[in-house]
């Protein structure tokens, strides 16, 4: 099993800036892909930005400009730089990991989700 941890989330005005965090533990042998998803209210949930251990990083585009994803390998941690935030971006960010356990054969990857941070932007 793999236990996520956030922090960081809060309240902001539009045009701020937060430092979201995430914090994976357990049975790790290796991390495939660690990524923040989005869940506004009333909507479904949303991805939002992904990143490799070697440092490769995909976004939506709306993340683009404004939010940088970042990784800690040594502590299997994962970190999202939030600025210029809209009131649109106001929701719960979800952490995401895809590792492989000990014991797993090669190219089985198992995803886990954490519980979420919340974010609110005030207009």
């Amino acid at each position: 099993q793999v236990h996520l941890v956030e922090s960081g989330g809060g309240l902001v005005q539009a045009g701020g800036s937060l430092r979201l965090s995430c914090a994976a533990s357990g049975d790790i042998v290796s991390i495939k892909t660690m990524a923040w998803y989005h869940q506004g209210p009333g909507r479904s949930r949303e991805f939002v930005a992904s990143i490799r251990p070697g440092g490769s990083t995909n976004y939506i585009d709306s993340a683009k400009g404004r939010f940088t994803i970042s990784i800690d390998n040594a502590k299997n941690s994962v970190y999202l730089q939030m600025n210029s935030l809209k009131p649109e971006d106001t929701g719960v960010y979800v952490c995401n990991v895809d590792v492989t356990h000990p014991g797993d054969n090669a190219g089985v990857w198992t995803s886990y989700y954490g519980q979420g941070t919340q974010v609110t932007v005030s207009s």
